[in-house]
């Protein structure tokens, strides 16, 4: 079905909870799975996207407005819009998988690595557009 939904590609939830919220798909399941019999894919996304930042801000002020809260889910492709960016996932890409939505502590694990690795990248000033909140 879906061939250009490939991991690192950044979409954009239309439905649901986290509608209007950037994702990056990390594991796509085109023939779906026991649990999700539909094409899907493992997402990791940003539910609270960092503030703006300026000069005259202290550090720990700077420190706060830059956190990131990331989620991490299961989506149906029908309720993702695909980008034209792409993000690199390797650094996280091992931490999210079918198992890890069994128990809450993995959860936990995981999202813990996500926003580790996602905050790295936005000091680092990488990928901006993802980490700018949509406007809509």
């Amino acid at each position: 079905m879906a061939k250009f939904l490939k991991a690192g590609k950044v979409a954009v939830v239309v439905r649901g909870r986290y509608a209007g919220k950037k994702v990056v798909i990390v594991k796509p399941h085109d023939e779906g799975s026991k649990a999700h019999p539909f094409g899907h894919a493992l997402v990791a996304g940003i539910e609270r996207y960092p503030l703006k930042v300026t000069k005259k801000l202290g550090a720990k002020k700077v420190a706060k407005r830059t956190k990131i809260k990331p989620f991490i889910k299961a989506i149906n492709y029908n309720h993702l819009l695909p980008t034209r960016y792409t993000l690199d996932v390797e650094s996280f890409k091992s931490v999210v998988s079918t198992e890890t939505f069994e128990q809450p502590s993995q959860r936990e694990e995981a999202k813990k690595v996500i926003k580790k690795a996602f905050e790295e990248r936005h000091q680092a000033g990488k990928n901006q557009w993802f980490f700018s909140k949509l406007r809509f």
